[in-house]
């Protein structure tokens, strides 16, 4: 597929006892998801990080560190993504309330807007990559995500990649 406009052909059933098995499932679908973000960020003028750290700050203004950790960064990289993000209007970073010797960052609405277009463009490509299963599996395929999601490392932080009603 080489772009969003590319539709690929209907699914064929899926013969059974072709299945890839729950760690090569998994592998190959985390390969496309990166790689329709990956597209979908390069359209976008932003790299991968970079369209994370916007999807990051759409419904929250973490410091540095938290956002570093949000992202498993270290202080000088998330520094960085923050400085370019900051050049191009899409961030600021302002001292934060409860700490003066902090910072904390917000998405401007040049950056909210970018970000609304990444995410619509990746709710399409997700609708792409499931339309051939049947509603009930697209719930059940949902529920299952979501369950290996909140139980996966309770140490890391997760953040909503829901796209806001509206």
């Amino acid at each position: 597929m080489t772009s969003l406009g590319d539709t690929p052909p209907p699914a064929a059933p899926f013969p059974a006892g072709n299945d890839l098995g729950l760690v090569d499932a998994l592998a190959q679908l985390s390969f496309l998801l990166h790689d329709a973000l990956a597209e979908i960020a390069g359209q976008l003028d932003l790299s991968i990080i970079g369209i994370r750290l916007l999807g990051i700050l759409r419904d929250r203004e973490p410091a540095m560190n938290e956002l570093g950790r949000f992202l498993g960064l270290d202080k000088s990289s998330i520094s960085g993504l923050v400085d370019r993000a900051e050049r191009r209007g899409l961030v600021t970073r302002n001292v934060s309330v409860t700490d003066r010797r902090a910072f904390q960052v917000s998405i401007t609405d040049t950056g909210r807007q970018l970000v609304g277009q990444g995410a619509a463009r990746f709710s399409e490509r997700i609708e792409t990559l499931a339309a051939g299963l049947s509603d009930t599996d697209r719930q059940l395929l949902s529920r299952l995500a979501t369950q290996i999601v909140v139980t996966a490392d309770t140490h890391r932080h997760t953040f909503d990649l829901r796209i806001a009603a509206g």
